[in-house]
């Protein structure tokens, strides 16, 4: 199986964002040393984040979005790719793995000089929903976006029911009305986007009604209605609910069975403990990605932040460290967006909940402006929410719901957390002005001169 005498065994466990980054980073930095990667799945290295712009129509056909197979990685990348191949346990002491191909039910043995584990994240489940009802789906995998095709396909869909109004669940209602369904987007919060700040859940709450999105909150006693092993719909407020297709969106936890199996450390928030090379507990084993915590740099605390550009830069440092490189992660900062049928949503940092609850002493200002000049075609308001230390002035997070322009605020917010730029600066910054694509004063300058 191995090609030289006396090289270096270097497996990877998952094969979508953070494993194919840290397997061919590994081959590269040691390209004597044999590199396979093992995917329990169909597919490896896909564009898990555009699989609602598929429901949408955004996105034509799946396969844009799987950018290797197993031949294509093997004649690119240098790495032997098993798909269908589920890792079922690390011996740590012989330095083996235990892997069942999925096609014909055989297991064998694979020794390994180091380990990288990226096995993401699997998506949170409703207890009281079986798997098994027919019409009941998750979005977190090619996969099962083809199931969900499959589905509608097959069966006259109309009306939808998205169970879980955060990022995904909104994402995937503005999916389905483009895709001309029906569309209730019901939570266990009063709001949508229940984490947020509190003008966010709001206007985002608004975007819903202008889009005909029917959104329910504060829906935990919400009783469902179960026949012939499909979700026929729900009681809520004394009415029967109608529904076609269940989509859960409920967020999502690591996938750390495997880690828990082989007895590695565990960090707070049930992800896989690294240190700033990705090494776990055992000095032979790595993981990265959304298994794994990182260190928030504004808390300077573990988080878990299951990001796509967080896993491939993770994946990156935990390929080239198994190979025998010297690469280090740093303290991370969220800095996340979302678009919401003709809006878009961000958030950099922290969230006044977090804030709160880790005691800083804060103080925030939040304030509307036009995107562009009012007087030019395509204007509209923006709003924005900076919070900060009341006592360093140091910027803790930022909010912003308005068009595209948002993601660049939230850039330029996380440029100026990373560099320790304190938040009355902003009144200082010189921001560009043409009418047709900003404002003669930028949002960014409004709330930082209310910044004292």
């Amino acid at each position: 199986m191995f090609s030289k005498v006396g090289s270096k065994n270097i497996l990877v466990v998952g094969g979508n964002a953070a494993g194919p980054s840290a397997a061919a980073k590994a081959k590269r930095v040691d390209p004597d040393a044999e590199v396979i990667m093992f995917e329990a799945g169909d597919f490896i290295s896909t564009g898990t984040c555009e699989l609602p712009y598929l429901i949408s129509g955004d996105i034509k056909d799946y396969k844009e979005i799987v950018f290797f197979d197993e031949n294509s990685f093997l004649e690119k990348k240098g790495v032997k790719v098993f798909t269908n191949h589920l890792v079922e346990n690390i011996n740590r002491k012989n330095k083996t793995i235990s892997v069942k191909n999925l096609l014909d039910g055989t297991d064998k043995i694979f020794p390994y000089d180091k380990l990288i584990l990226s096995t993401g994240s699997v998506a949170n489940k409703i207890p009281a929903l079986s798997e098994n009802i027919q019409n009941l789906f998750y979005l977190k995998t090619v996969s099962n976006y083809l199931q969900i095709k499959k589905y509608c396909d097959s069966n006259n869909v109309k009306n939808i029911l998205v169970i879980g109004a955060s990022y995904i669940g909104l994402e995937v209602a503005d999916a389905f009305k483009a895709d001309g369904k029906n569309v209730i987007l019901l939570d266990s919060r009063e709001h949508p986007m229940p984490n947020s700040e509190v003008e966010i859940q709001h206007l985002i709450e608004s975007t819903l009604a202008e889009h005909s999105v029917d959104f329910i909150g504060d829906a935990g006693a919400i009783k469902y209605i179960v026949e012939q092993n499909r979700l026929k719909g729900f009681k809520y407020e004394g009415k029967l609910i109608d529904v076609d297709l269940v989509l859960v969106a409920i967020g999502f936890a690591p996938n750390s069975s495997l880690a828990i199996k082989a007895n590695l450390e565990l960090g707070a928030f049930g992800g896989i403990k690294v240190d700033n090379k990705q090494k776990t507990s055992d000095p032979n084993i790595y993981a990265c990605g959304d298994n794994a915590e990182v260190i928030n740099k504004i808390s300077n605390r573990p988080d878990y932040l299951p990001i796509a550009t967080f896993a491939h830069r993770q994946g990156h440092i935990a390929g080239a460290n198994a190979a025998g490189g010297f690469e280090f992660s740093k303290p991370v900062i969220k800095n996340i967006a979302v678009k919401i049928f003709n809006k878009t949503y961000a958030s950099v940092g922290l969230e006044s909940s977090e804030v709160s609850n880790l005691r800083y002493n804060s103080k925030s200002v939040s304030a509307i402006a036009d995107n562009i000049i009012k007087v030019m075609p395509g204007s509209s308001k923006v709003f924005g929410k900076i919070i900060f230390n009341s006592d360093s002035k140091k910027i803790l997070g930022a909010s912003f719901y308005g068009s595209e322009e948002v993601i660049g605020y939230a850039d330029l917010i996380s440029s100026l957390i990373q560099n320790g730029v304190t938040a009355d600066k902003l009144s200082e910054i010189s921001f560009n002005y043409t009418p047709p694509r900003s404002p003669f004063i930028n949002l960014l300058s409004v709330l930082g001169r209310k910044i004292n």
